[in-house]
């Protein structure tokens, strides 16, 4: 393990669960005998916190056994907020039907329900935010890489692509991609954006010393097991950790179902990784309650912007361009003019000049922008016309960047997996740094958010991109 390992204290969570547990006894204590919320108490029923402070013991010691059983106290990558709230929301229900179980055996003179409710509630919300409190702690020492594991992936297939998208997708989970080995001499030379290619398997022990390695993910296919198990002896003798994927008949993970029958793992198929008719449904009808709230707030601002437009320089307020977008469908998306009027002509030769990928090319200081554009572009301004494009329902708010036909004509095959959605406003490639993110990347990262879905994924994407925007980060 490299010298910015990090681990908690093992006394930490726990410790502080049992005291923050103990404050939420005493919080309801003061609610239900000094506020009297929900139910007033009469002054014959009145007493003092002390009759408590049996079943405040049981229920902290409890509500810790159930948290320990949950493997709260031991750090999983991956595990998220919600999975950890429900755990705690579990046992801290567990235990107080268990201490109102004791109070019906035991009839005591003391005793209000109603307390060991509030507790209940009480301790779910403290320990909960205690592990805000925690993931943000956790979060900004990852990025000073402290506590971040270095990860070495052997193979760079479908299943290698699939492992290192979501390395990048997720830095919340403490993993650094260094690079990447493949027998392959196309994989094994060709860099996947900023994650280099480390050549083929041979040079495996030289890359986990000069690299400091962590953590080796095999990736091969499943018919070179010999190979697999030499690449294990040798993390073995290197002390580092190793990790298999398998590779079923490269099929993308998110399709592996993995189901236990009595503790023997089957794998089945999901089917084709894409957005079902009802997520699409679900997708398209917030797409169109969002646009409906911003669009009187959009139109005063684009007002303001074309008149800018047209006063700063000659030419139209709008840019059109053809587009490719859901299966390869052409359309056309439209901009604020940002550029010279003749830019497009001037493209190719600026992308030969600068030596900019052309499947994403991004010039920074481009000689093309006016000056009204270089500030619309810096906030993300001159896309607000798409809107348009979102009500026609060729776009969303959020989805993959919509490329160019000339852009699409260069993909690898691999590459298309992003026309499988609507394109975006904004994106995880945009949240992730904006014009920064190299095209294998960016590629990446739509390919995780089209395996990965959901309601809250394009919440938090939304939400990342506001301040995003408003700091100009990443912008170009």
């Amino acid at each position: 393990m490299h010298k910015t390992a990090f681990h908690w204290p093992r006394w930490l969570l726990p410790t502080v669960d049992a005291v923050l547990t103990v404050v939420a006894f005493l919080i309801s204590y003061y609610l239900r005998y000094e506020l009297q919320f929900i139910q007033p108490v009469d002054e014959a029923n009145a007493a003092p916190f002390t009759p408590y402070i049996p079943y405040t013991a049981i229920f902290v010691v409890l509500l810790l056994l159930f948290n320990q059983g949950a493997s709260l106290y031991r750090e999983r990558r991956g595990r998220t907020w919600w999975d950890e709230v429900f755990s705690i929301s579990n046992g801290a229900t567990n235990a107080g039907m268990t201490v109102m179980a004791l109070s019906f055996l035991l009839q005591p003179l003391v005793f209000s329900r109603l307390l060991i409710v509030q507790a209940i509630v009480l301790a779910v919300v403290l320990l909960g935010v205690w592990r805000i409190v925690l993931r943000e702690v956790r979060g900004q020492m990852r990025k000073r890489g402290i506590g971040v594991e270095h990860v070495l992936i052997v193979g760079a297939g479908a299943v290698g692509r699939s492992v290192l998208q979501t390395i990048i997708a997720r830095p919340d989970l403490g993993y650094k991609a260094v690079g990447f080995v493949d027998d392959d001499p196309e994989r094994g030379t060709n860099d996947l954006g900023r994650v280099p290619a480390l050549g083929d398997v041979t040079n495996l022990p030289r890359i986990i010393d000069d690299y400091q390695v962590d953590t080796v993910i095999i990736t091969l296919p499943w018919q070179v097991q010999r190979k697999i198990l030499r690449i294990v002896r040798e993390c073995e003798r290197k002390h580092v950790g190793v990790r298999t994927v398998p590779d079923l008949f490269e099929l993308s993970l998110s399709q592996v179902q993995v189901e236990m029958l009595g503790g023997i793992p089957l794998l089945g198929l999901n089917g084709e990784a894409h957005l079902h008719s009802s997520s699409r449904l679900i997708k398209r009808s917030l797409d169109i309650l969002l646009t409906i709230l911003v669009l009187p707030f959009a139109l005063l601002i684009m007002t303001v912007v074309a008149a800018a437009i047209r006063l700063d320089s000659p030419g139209p307020v709008f840019f059109s361009q053809e587009r490719v977008g859901l299966n390869g469908r052409r359309f056309v998306v439209h901009k604020f003019r940002s550029m010279v009027t003749d830019a497009e002509k001037l493209k190719a030769d600026l992308i030969r000049r600068t030596g900019q990928d052309p499947r994403h090319p991004k010039v920074s200081d481009d000689p093309r922008i006016t000056r009204i554009g270089g500030w619309i572009r810096r906030f993300s301004i001159d896309e607000l016309p798409q809107i348009l494009n979102i009500l026609r329902g060729e776009m969303s708010w959020v989805g993959p960047r919509p490329a160019v036909p000339e852009e699409v004509e260069l993909y690898e095959p691999w590459h298309l997996q992003r026309l499988r959605v609507l394109p975006g406003l904004t994106g995880l490639w945009q949240v992730s740094g904006r014009s920064s993110v190299p095209f294998e990347e960016m590629c990446l990262l739509d390919i995780y958010y089209i395996e990965n879905w959901s309601l809250g994924l394009d919440l938090q994407i939304c939400l990342r991109t506001v301040p995003r925007v408003l700091l100009a980060h990443g912008a170009s």
